[in-house]
């Protein structure tokens, strides 16, 4: 009996840890094919785009109209950090009379990498040393005392 007990322990135990090392992948956004957007033919009204397609994720209306659809693909394996496997922008440009003009697709390739963090505004304090700063705070005690 105790033989078998040791048999089922230890595959479990060495599989245990082994449970949060499996990649999970998550899809946002929209899911486009290729069969859906070969549906959408430039002379298309925006009607017939949102029928196939749905309702965009953003719209922009600068230079003519024209609707976004954002989807992204990222793989989280255990604890670290999710990786960006695909990221996709399907843009279709209108006419001014609300007709397909262009379409676009754009890929991961096709993006530009933003670091948000590192800009930084520069303060008054941050100029100066920390003895000057000390000593400017000595010669207006009144400040923060």
């Amino acid at each position: 009996m105790n033989i078998k007990a040791h048999a089922v322990l230890i595959p479990l135990l060495v599989a245990l840890p082994l449970g949060g090392c499996f990649t999970q992948t998550y899809t946002h956004g929209h899911v486009i094919s290729n069969d859906m957007l070969s549906q959408v033919q430039v002379g298309s009204s925006k009607e017939q785009v949102e029928i196939v397609l749905g309702s965009p994720s953003t719209t922009s209306s600068l230079s003519g109209d024209a609707y976004y659809y954002i989807s992204q693909v990222t793989e989280t394996t255990a604890f670290l950090a999710p990786d960006i496997v695909e990221q996709r922008v399907v843009a279709v440009y209108f006419d001014d009379d609300g007709y397909v003009r262009d379409l676009a697709n754009y890929g991961l390739q096709d993006g530009k990498v933003i670091d948000f963090i590192s800009r930084k505004t520069r303060t008054g304090g941050s100029d100066y040393g920390f003895l000057t700063q000390i000593l400017r705070g000595a010669a207006s005690p009144g400040i923060g005392l």
